[in-house]
């Protein structure tokens, strides 16, 4: 199986910075991508960030210029990097990735999701 820790969230100020890791763990071969969705208090869940393992990468148009996605580390560790907050990024974020597991089987998985709240 394949774990996902999130870690990172919490309470920014406007104008404020967070930094959220994804950690993937278990049995995989390789992370196909890693990606970052959020679901804000009624709101459907939308992808903020993705990133391919060939380092593509594709942000919503909200976050453009201001997200940073990264690509998993040999830990495989992703990061969001999240600069220029506003109330409007408050919410939960869900790590995603798309694995080819040790036995070469693909899965797709989800992390816990970690709060961002940005408030003054």
């Amino acid at each position: 199986q394949v774990q996902l820790r999130e870690s990172g969230g919490g309470l920014v100020q406007p104008g404020g910075s967070l930094r959220l890791a994804c950690a993937a763990s278990g049995s995989i071969y390789s992370i196909n991508t890693m990606a970052w969705y959020r679901r804000a208090p009624g709101k459907q869940r939308e992808l903020v960030a993705l990133i391919t393992s060939g380092g593509i990468t594709n942000y919503t148009d909200s976050v453009k210029g201001r997200f940073t996605i990264s690509k998993p580390n040999a830990k495989n560790t992703g990061y969001l990097q999240m600069n220029s907050l506003s109330s409007e990024d408050t919410a939960v974020y869900y790590c995603n990735v798309d694995v080819i597991r040790a036995n070469g089987w693909p899965g797709v998985y989800w992390g816990q999701g970690t709060q961002v709240t940005v408030s003054s």
